[in-house]
């Protein structure tokens, strides 16, 4: 989407609007449709029909592109008021998964990237990252608490196949017996079933699967490299037949696309063991706002107007509202019937029950995978 092509920052938007700002190319098997300029660049380049029509031609396949990030620290902390975990531990930055919706896409332009199509063929990978958590949690002054796997971008994205990096920083933190949860939309980790069901029986482990919809066309456009629907609804029921604590996460939730499948993604998820569910309205901070627009137009022209203008309603009028509590909510009448769809079908479907929390009392510091005490951290 060139930038004099942009919709309007606010207020209501017509057909004829999202008509005007309509692309028409991409790139097979990729979310995003363009490789928008990050917001720190100083230059810009974009396609433009020359009116030899080549940009209707279908662009050449992009190849995945694995790079390498020398991390200093592997655990990153925040106060969120309105996230439930305090640190998490990302062993990639960018996906190839390549979700639309994905709120980390901004965070590539912090490397001279694209949040488009960059953010899911540019993929960098932390090799380092298990010896630097070893080193962390060994730390004397280190107090345990949760970690988040994997909340940036998908720890068990299609690189981890080679890669294993999460798997090896499970296997630390389950000889330390240190607490983690993990978000994924991967059937991949069902490999580390192994390494999960032991630290589920000391209550240090718990699973959320996000499921953004049940038709196979839909997230096969929105979600272009993840799983399948029913594959991550086999993912649910392989992990909870293991004994592990699995939460699905409808997230997010679209107003005037997937909003309608609330019910019918809670009842699938109970029927396949889920013991949880959460969810997180849309959220489109800095360039993710026009990939959308455009990914809309471009896939669902029909509905893009009334899409964008549901999503303003929730925010105030504009595409993101960033205030805390705001921001995975909403506000308004729509963000209001969502919730309470929400919560209803979570009580009908069983899921609505609190969980424990994971236990810290079992961490043991000082100690190497392998069992030695350490002695120079």
């Amino acid at each position: 989407m060139r930038t004099e092509q942009k919709l309007k920052t606010s207020g209501r938007v017509t057909l004829i609007d999202t008509a005007a700002v309509a692309e028409r190319f991409g790139h097979r098997g990729r979310g995003a449709v363009s490789n928008q300029a990050g917001r720190y660049e100083k230059q810009t380049h974009n396609p433009f029909d020359d009116g030899w029509s080549t940009i209707e031609d279908d662009a050449l396949a992009l190849e995945t592109v694995l790079l390498d990030d020398t991390a200093k620290t592997i655990i990153t902390f925040n106060k969120s008021p309105d996230i439930s975990f305090d640190r998490t531990v990302n062993p990639y930055r960018g996906c190839e998964h390549g979700c639309i919706y994905c709120f980390a896409r901004p965070t590539h332009a912090w490397a001279g990237l694209s949040a488009g199509l960059d953010f899911e063929s540019r993929i960098f990978r932390k090799a380092n990252a298990p010896e630097l958590l070893v080193r962390e949690l060994n730390r004397p002054a280190y107090v345990p608490r949760p970690i988040a796997l994997g909340m940036n971008t998908d720890a068990y994205q299609p690189v981890e196949r080679e890669q294993k990096l999460t798997r090896r920083l499970l296997e630390i933190l389950s000889a330390h017996n240190h607490p983690v949860s993990l978000l994924t939309k991967s059937a991949l980790i069902q490999r580390d079933i192994d390494v999960l069901a032991p630290m589920a029986q000391k209550g240090i482990v718990r699973v959320g699967i996000s499921i953004t919809t049940l038709d196979r066309t839909l997230a096969r456009k929105m979600e272009p490299r993840a799983a399948t629907p029913q594959r991550r609804l086999e993912t649910v029921r392989a992990l909870s037949a293991a004994g592990i604590p699995v939460a699905v996460m409808t997230a997010p939730i679209i107003p005037g696309l997937n909003d309608h499948e609330i019910e019918a993604l809670l009842e699938a998820a109970s029927a396949y063991g889920a013991s949880g569910a959460g969810y997180v309205v849309l959220r489109l901070p800095f360039e993710i706002k026009d990939l959308f627009h455009e990914w809309l137009v471009q896939h669902v022209p029909d509905r893009a107007a009334r899409v964008i203008n549901l999503i303003r309603e929730m925010r105030g009028g504009k595409d993101y509202d960033p205030r805390w509590f705001e921001r995975g909510r909403g506000r308004g009448p729509v963000a209001d019937l969502i919730n309470q769809r929400f919560h209803k079908a979570a009580a009908r479907a069983g899921l609505d029950r609190k969980r424990p929390e994971l236990r810290t009392d079992l961490f043991r510091p000082r100690e190497t995978p392998d069992g030695q005490f350490l002695l120079g951290l």
